[in-house]
């Protein structure tokens, strides 16, 4: 054996996990079949400014184990994201906050917006939601439903919502405050000049290679490490034998701009179906930047299909089930699974990080 763990996967997961075990003497391979390290993470400079390739990551998290690790790898900034919400030409501030509620009904107190509320949400009559849409008109009533919500949903799972569950959004978040701060995490903020870099820190005394699939060299790879750490999608590693997982995959079209500001904001959501695309990403406003030119993605949700990327799990019953067995025989091969595609569970970037600090603190 040439090393101690073949990690398949130079995501966040991989590397994090790589980077505990060379602390600890040991020789690791990783290996990732897309040409670039970093996974979803990864950022690529476009016009001197930083553009996150698959889709807008904003780190924060409360773990202050994980934020001091990450900071002490690199230097992040203090970006809060505060989305905007667009929707027949008007623009709200997400989450849903007093911003929000002033300018949908022209109130100026908590008071007057919960009663509101409160009286839409009795009108929809709901008292036991059986699909997304009763879920939402029960916890925030028609008007914010309707342009908020509803049309949005729709394009981001491709189905009606009231053939959603309701689970999928048990957690509307309602702040009666002049507040635009997305996330209540005590730290959050995103890595100056990007993810690369910090993953590329992460990876220093790894052996790496690039454009090489796992799934399809096991023969080849599996012999060299003692012990293999898997990071991808579950199904695929055992060629779908008992069927295929369901994901969601985004597409993305990324242009540069000769303007210096497209939309004023990071992140703004088009939550009507008069747009086919789901929000646009203006990737300069993540850092502050003042470049002459500007790099704007827009996002296209879709079902999944073979060779695009699975972005979000559909977490059903059916398909939490196959994921268990598919987990299982993992186990049972000596595979050790972490990471997102891998749990086929929909992860922010902290606790993958936690997760991987957790495996590392268990097995080495």
């Amino acid at each position: 054996m040439k090393y101690d763990y073949l990690i398949v996967g130079a995501g966040l997961f991989g590397s994090v996990f790589a980077h505990q075990a060379v602390k600890k003497g040991k020789k690791c391979l990783v290996i990732d079949k897309r040409p670039h390290i970093g996974g979803n993470v990864y950022t690529e400079e476009v016009e001197g400014i930083t553009v996150h390739r698959y889709g807008a990551h904003i780190f924060h998290t409360s773990n202050k184990r994980v934020w001091d690790y990450v900071t002490s790898l690199a230097e992040f900034n203090n970006y809060i994201n505060s989305p905007v919400a667009v929707y027949g030409g008007e623009a709200y501030n997400l989450p849903f906050n007093m911003n929000t509620f002033s300018k949908m009904w022209g109130v100026t107190t908590p008071a007057q917006a919960r009663a509101i509320i409160d009286k839409q949400v009795k009108e929809a009559g709901v008292s036991s939601p059986q699909n997304l849409e009763e879920q939402a008109l029960s916890m925030v009533g028609a008007d914010i439903y309707h342009k908020l919500i509803k049309e949005y949903t729709e394009k981001q799972w491709g189905r009606d919502c009231r053939d959603l569950p309701a689970f999928i959004i048990k957690r509307l978040p309602l702040r009666f405050t002049y507040d635009n701060n997305y996330f209540t995490d005590k730290y959050q903020g995103i890595p100056v000049g990007g993810y690369t870099q910090l993953i590329e820190k992460l990876l220093e005394g790894c052996t790496v290679k690039l454009n090489c699939d796992f799934c399809e060299n096991k023969a080849q790879l599996a012999w060299q490490a003692s012990q293999i750490i898997y990071t991808g999608a579950a199904d695929r590693l055992f060629g779908y034998v008992l069927g295929k997982l369901e994901y969601r995959t985004l597409r993305f079209e990324t242009e540069v701009l000769p303007t210096d500001n497209y939309q004023g904001n990071a992140v703004v959501n088009y939550t009507s179906h008069a747009q086919p695309y789901t929000r646009i990403i203006e990737h300069k406003h993540f850092e502050f930047g003042a470049q002459p030119k500007t790099v704007i993605s827009r996002e296209y949700p879709s079902e999944w299909k073979d060779g695009s990327e699975p972005f979000y799990p559909v977490n059903d019953q059916k398909n939490n089930a196959l994921a268990a067995e598919y987990a299982r025989m993992a186990v049972e091969k000596g595979y050790i699974l972490g990471g997102r595609l891998a749990d086929y569970k929909y992860y922010d970037m902290d606790k993958v990080i936690a997760n991987a600090l957790a495996l590392a603190d268990k097995i080495l």
